[in-house]
């Protein structure tokens, strides 16, 4: 029997989907989508939702969204990692004094997260984590 595929979610992923005005809302869904009928498990690690519901509160400026998107999370279905020291120092193999300010520790958390997790793909849009030899969910 074959075990799942095993996807790690980025903050703009969420925030794809939450929010129809983000210009990665039908990707986001659509990708989102075909997880579901690849029956993929798909973690968040708990910085990614954090930064989300706080990039749709104050960038997006819907309190709104944000709080609906977090209650999302609560649901005992949803498999949230938490980060813990040992994350952070994988972190930090991605993350440098000279890493572009795109590419954040929130980033390079979700990258130490796939591969804490041997994950088959990332599900986000951001050309970083390609660069740092992982799949995207797209790309599934």
């Amino acid at each position: 029997m074959n075990s799942p595929l095993i996807v790690v979610a980025d903050a703009d992923a969420i925030v794809g989907q939450a929010s129809p005005s983000d210009n990665l809302h039908n990707r986001a869904v659509r990708t989102a989508q075909r997880l579901a009928e690849l029956n993929a498990q798909i973690v968040y690690p708990v910085t990614a939702i954090v930064e989300a519901t706080t990039h749709i509160q104050r960038v997006l400026g819907s309190t709104v969204t944000a709080y609906g998107t977090a209650i999302n999370f609560i649901d005992p279905n949803i498999n949230i990692v938490e980060v813990n020291q040992q994350t952070i120092r994988h972190a930090l193999d991605y993350f440098s004094p000279i890493t572009s300010k795109k590419n954040t520790l929130y980033d390079c958390i979700v990258a130490a997260v796939a591969r804490e997790y041997d994950a088959d793909a990332i599900f986000s849009f951001d050309k970083f984590y390609k660069k740092k030899g992982f799949k995207l969910a797209s790309e599934l």
